[in-house]
């Protein structure tokens, strides 16, 4: 169960990403790049701090979103689209964290 200091980590880290996402979105390059580096850090700081419980793999897979949304988002901006396709491995590392944290619920269900 999440504390209500880990909600607030978590409604910030909501708000960085959206302000991430819009620039992008406005293409305010600089600005992107300089808020894509604290929504990242609070992203790896919430999979630390729920590291005990099981919701550590859905956490896990929000860090790996956001990894390929900004490693995508920066060769937009300053790579010209070539090796964008890398951001299939952070996403797909996403899919096997979600996938894991499924299969630990169906673990659990089941004892």
């Amino acid at each position: 169960m999440l504390t209500g200091k880990m909600q607030k980590y978590e409604s910030v880290h909501v708000v960085m990403w959206l302000l991430k996402d819009s620039c992008w979105m406005l293409e305010l390059k600089w600005l992107g790049a300089i808020v894509m580096v604290p929504t990242i850090l609070i992203a790896a700081y919430i999979v630390y701090k729920t590291r005990q419980i099981r919701e550590v793999y859905v956490n896990c897979a929000i860090f790996f979103w956001i990894v390929a949304n900004s490693y995508w988002m920066m060769i937009e901006f300053f790579n010209n689209n070539h090796h964008k396709n890398l951001a299939a491995i952070p996403f797909a590392l996403g899919f096997v964290f979600i996938f894991i944290y499924f299969a630990a619920a169906r673990k659990e269900a089941e004892l």
